[in-house]
């Protein structure tokens, strides 16, 4: 089984995980407290990836939480799914970071990173086969940013051969909450470069436009940007938690994507997205699925893709569907966008299939990854 270690940082990070591991638990079958409720077998085979299991056949979610004030903790100790993680694994300061990326690498961080690491190790040391660590934070603040790299560079040090990903808020061009984001988030970039091995980038601006646009939430909630990330999150490796006709896991995700060894950050989208009123009026489709996967509206960090072109892409599917099919539409895409695809990567789309649809979807579902670069960069 090949497991994969969750650790969130700062108010942010344990906020997006929170969410994902309700999202988590909803397709595991796991409730509340732990216990298996679900209806299929297909729920547990597999559950060992992101579960421990304790005695009484309780499952326990393989995370990390730290931050460097109690304030979120204690608020998702409390919340519907506090139960379920292991007490232990709540590390935590006191003083805070203050949006501080210096506070949170080098002093605060640096006192608190002891602890964080044994509480990482004993769970590292419980996997029979640990794939990778995937770590969510933002880089606008001080615990997430500074804090959160300050691990990443230790684990990196400790596990060199595992796959490190990082699913991280970037502060956006037109949301900032603090006025020193784009310190801490150049200081945070820096060390994901040298660092981590695949990037996901995710921005409040992108989150909000899918939520007024496609979605027609006329006043989104943090909660509602939250739960489209961890939906993204649980496709990323819905391919090892059940199975499918064409797997992908990180490793493959990261050799098939990843072109020179410092450009491994993803653009991420989703589909389908509608909003609530027009949900029976569109049929899941893999054509209209793909058509909106592709659209620069669905991307989760505020970049134009059509002001850059295309190194990598990966589609991944969920539900019940024929691969030929999917193989058609990836084929087709890249025909009638080949000016968007650089030309000495050729079939640079890479697919896989996963049987089982996201909670909540009849059809099929689409997760998808893009790497993309403006020709104006190089």
């Amino acid at each position: 089984m090949r497991e994969i270690l969750h650790v969130q940082a700062g108010q942010c990070g344990n906020q997006i995980g929170g969410k994902f591991w309700e999202v988590m638990c909803d397709e595991h079958g796991i409730d509340q407290s732990g216990s298996y409720v679900g209806n299929s077998h297909l729920q547990l085979e597999r559950v060992n990836v992101y579960y421990n299991e304790a005695s009484g056949g309780r499952y326990v979610p393989r995370a990390v939480l730290m931050d460097l004030e109690p304030g979120t903790m204690d608020s998702l100790r409390s919340g519907p799914y506090g139960k379920i993680f292991r007490p232990d694994n709540f590390v935590f300061g006191q003083n805070g970071a203050g949006n501080n990326w210096a506070k949170g690498h080098y002093t605060e961080g640096a006192e608190l990173i002891d602890s964080v690491l044994d509480v990482v190790r004993k769970e590292a040391e419980n996997c029979d086969c640990l794939q990778g660590f995937q770590i969510c934070h933002s880089l606008g603040g001080g615990t997430g940013s500074g804090m959160g790299t300050l691990l990443i560079s230790k684990i990196r040090e400790e596990y060199p051969d595992r796959m490190m990903m990082t699913f991280s808020v970037f502060p956006s061009p037109k949301v900032s909450d603090t006025v020193v984001e784009p310190y801490n988030a150049i200081l945070s970039i820096h060390q994901l470069v040298e660092n981590a091995d695949e990037c996901m980038v995710l921005d409040n601006e992108a989150l909000y436009d899918i939520c007024f646009r496609t979605l027609k939430l006329t006043n989104p909630s943090f909660g509602d940007l939250n739960h489209l990330i961890s939906t993204t999150m649980s496709g990323v490796t819905c391919c090892l938690r059940f199975p499918g006709q064409l797997n992908s896991d990180l490793r493959k995700l990261a050799v098939n994507l990843i072109p020179f060894p410092r450009l491994h950050f993803f653009m991420v989208g989703f589909a389908p997205l509608t909003s609530r009123g027009s949900q029976q009026y569109s049929s899941l489709t893999i054509p209209e699925l793909t058509q909106q996967m592709w659209d620069a509206r669905n991307m989760m960090c505020a970049a134009d893709p059509r002001h850059g072109r295309y190194l990598t892409a990966s589609a991944m599917f969920r539900g019940k569907m024929s691969t030929k099919e999917v193989d058609q539409q990836m084929i087709n895409v890249q025909n009638k966008n080949s000016s968007y695809f650089v030309e000495w990567i050729p079939n640079n789309v890479k697919s896989s299939v996963c049987d089982i649809p996201p909670t909540g979807f009849v059809n099929v579902l689409h997760f998808h990854w893009k790497f993309h670069f403006h020709s104006g960069d190089v």
